[in-house]
């Protein structure tokens, strides 16, 4: 896993590259954001969909909630790239608008949209 760090509008933003699922867990994110914190200085964090476990789409094993609360929780602001127009649940689609809606978590179709939310 690597940081690649991002400046947009005085904001530091970092891309978080890796070739493995990096959050299987609670604790897998609080490392995460660790991580990122004190390698990259940043609380604003950008990773594939592919990096999370595949449970973290099923919201009914609640494993999403848990582990974007801890996000909120620790002010860190997550955008999660993938392509999320082709999603089938309601429930996840509704999520994603939802989640959208808001100010910490995103579900975006590309990086520039990532980092566009990710710098206000």
């Amino acid at each position: 896993m690597r940081f690649e760090i991002i400046e947009r509008q005085g904001m530091s933003i970092a891309r978080v590259k890796s070739h493995h699922v990096l959050i299987r867990d609670v604790d897998t994110a609080l490392d995460l954001m660790a991580d990122a914190y004190y390698q990259a200085k940043t609380r604003r964090l950008i990773l594939d969909a592919d990096a999370f476990d595949p449970r973290f789409f099923d919201l009914s094993t609640r494993l999403a909630g848990d582990i974007l609360q801890k996000f909120v929780t620790y002010s860190v602001k997550l955008a999660i790239v993938g392509s999320f127009s082709q999603v089938t649940s309601k429930s996840l689609r509704d999520f994603i608008r939802e989640s959208n809606q808001g100010t910490d978590i995103f579900f975006c179709n590309s990086d520039d949209e990532a980092v566009q939310r990710l710098a206000m």
